[in-house]
């Protein structure tokens, strides 16, 4: 055997070492947690054969507390490029059978240069997350691997999708580079996030409570909004980051990308007549609406667990992608609160970063009232929301569907914050306030001075509409473009999309804007 035989022989046998990892027992350990190795997770997302690792033999080089024994190749994690339904994705992925996938100066490096490599290609960026915090035995070291993460996150951000896929523990410093991504996907029993763990709130607090209660997925999806999704298994998981990467671009230069479509342009929408209640007190299932209006009825919900007087949702309209953010009626009657009002902004700040066209669909009654709401920040969180529309530079369109009252009217995409394009149907009351409200307020003193304060309070209501809040009134001001039926909200959606395919709009010269926090 010549001498580069040997060489490319004994490259083969280290090959297979980093490939095979540390060994079967801690594989099989894996998986006896429910958990699927780092590169298992790999092959899953990325199109068959066609990942491309980088630095694979890359090895720590810290000594102390036996670390200069155990140097295993890859340094636990696995970086490098692939496919997703054809087009490039960058990945990194914890392998949490070496160092339970701790972050050392070394990991860290790697990590640092795969999220350099998409920045600079313009590719998305997917992280595997399942680590266990820095490694503690290199002291700062690690923790300045954090820093260069949360950097580089911040750089990308709203230049490339970045998401984060929970698929072991997050705890500390590591929660938060998730927390700077455009989204976060966690699975049920396996994956949690929290700053300070269960025994540290204990030693703290004198709280009892066990990981999945501080930290799972549910927690996340329902209670603290920082989770975007949640499955069950790390399979599904994994097959629905694909399907989102479908609905996005490649980076900020570029447009979502779009599919043939074989749903009609012009398919009436007749069943939204049944639908949507006329009175504007019976609710409804928005969702059932969206799915009446989108190609093929399909969507993907963002959020759909947290806030859920709001709808946040990616689907498409004659193949191109839009964003669609809708009040829920069967949900708090739709209005806007705190919660509603961040997921919201986030969302709009999203679509418009990767030139996703926003379409708004209004039944709003207004903002939560209470003392709650108020101390709790209302008007700042609410501003959020304002501010994102206000800045948003890509096609915006709203519907009217009902009610469409106060400052929620205004905040949710109105003409006057800068809407391309306003509809209502014909159900449409857009007002300061509901006829009940408004009459108690003007015609206060006549309703209390009359024989039957009842039957002049409910004549004061009916004159009130009929001013002010027939379905024409918004229309004859100019504030809505038109009023259309509901059976042709689909092709009016998609006829005005592609008219405003080509906008083009500039904001004023600054270094960045100082939204509401």
């Amino acid at each position: 055997m010549s001498a580069i035989q040997a060489a490319v022989t004994s490259l083969a046998d280290v090959r297979q070492q980093a490939l095979r990892g540390p060994s079967e027992k801690a594989t099989e350990a894996q998986h006896a947690k429910g958990k699927l190795t780092a590169r298992e997770r790999i092959e899953l997302l990325l199109d068959a054969g066609s990942f491309q690792e980088v630095e694979q033999l890359r090895r720590h080089r810290a000594v102390g507390f036996g670390l200069e024994a155990k140097k295993p190749y890859t340094d636990g994690v696995i970086t490098g490029w692939g496919t997703v339904e054809g087009r490039t994705v960058f990945v990194y992925a914890h392998d949490f059978r070496i160092f339970g996938g701790a972050l050392g100066e070394a990991h860290a490096t790697k990590i640092h240069k795969i999220m350099d490599m998409a920045i600079a290609a313009g590719a998305p960026l997917v992280s595997l997350n399942d680590g266990a915090g820095a490694r503690i035995q290199e002291g700062v070291s690690a923790l300045a691997g954090y820093g260069g993460i949360f950097q580089r996150n911040t750089k990308a951000s709203g230049v490339i999708p970045q998401i984060s896929v929970m698929l072991g523990p997050c705890a500390g410093g590591a929660a938060y580079s998730p927390a700077l991504t455009d989204f976060v996907f966690m699975v049920r029993e396996t994956s949690q996030m929290f700053i300070t763990g269960p025994d540290v709130v204990k030693a703290v607090t004198g709280e009892e409570i066990s990981q999945n209660g501080l930290g799972g997925a549910d927690v996340h999806a329902e209670t603290s909004g920082v989770c975007h999704f949640a499955y069950d298994d790390e399979e599904t998981c994994i097959a629905e980051v694909r399907y989102l990467l479908s609905l996005l671009p490649q980076n900020n230069r570029e447009n979502p990308p779009r599919v043939e479509c074989s749903d009609p342009v012009d398919r009436r929408s007749d069943d939204l007549l049944d639908l949507v209640p006329a009175d504007g007190n019976r609710p409804y299932d928005m969702a059932k609406v969206i799915e009446e209006i989108v190609d093929d009825g399909e969507y993907l919900e963002v959020h759909e667990r947290w806030a859920r007087n709001i709808i946040c949702a990616l689907g498409r309209l004659d193949g191109q992608v839009v964003g669609i953010i809708a009040n829920q009626p069967q949900v708090l009657a739709g209005v806007l609160d705190i919660e509603a009002s961040e997921k919201a902004a986030r969302f709009v700040q999203m679509c418009d970063a990767f030139n996703v066209p926003i379409v708004t669909f209004l039944d709003v009654p207004g903002f939560l009232p209470g003392v709650d709401q108020e101390h709790g920040g209302i008007i700042r969180h609410g501003a959020k929301l304002l501010y994102a529309y206000c800045n948003a530079t890509v096609p915006r369109i709203s519907l009217i569907l009902r009610k469409a009252y106060g400052g929620a009217y205004i905040v949710m995409d109105s003409q006057s914050i800068g809407a391309d394009l306003t509809y209502a149907w014909p159900t449409n009351e857009i007002a300061v306030m509901g006829a009940e409200g408004a009459a108690n307020v003007i015609f206060r003193k006549r309703i209390a001075q009359a024989e039957d304060p009842e039957a002049m309070r409910a004549r004061m209501v009916k004159e009130y509409k009929a001013e002010l809040m027939h379905p024409y009134y918004a229309a004859e001001r100019g504030l809505v473009d038109d009023v259309i039926g509901p059976a042709e909200t689909r092709q009016t959606l998609i006829v005005s999309l592609t008219m405003l395919r080509t906008k083009h709009a500039d904001l004023p010269l600054r270094k960045h804007g100082n939204p509401p926090q």
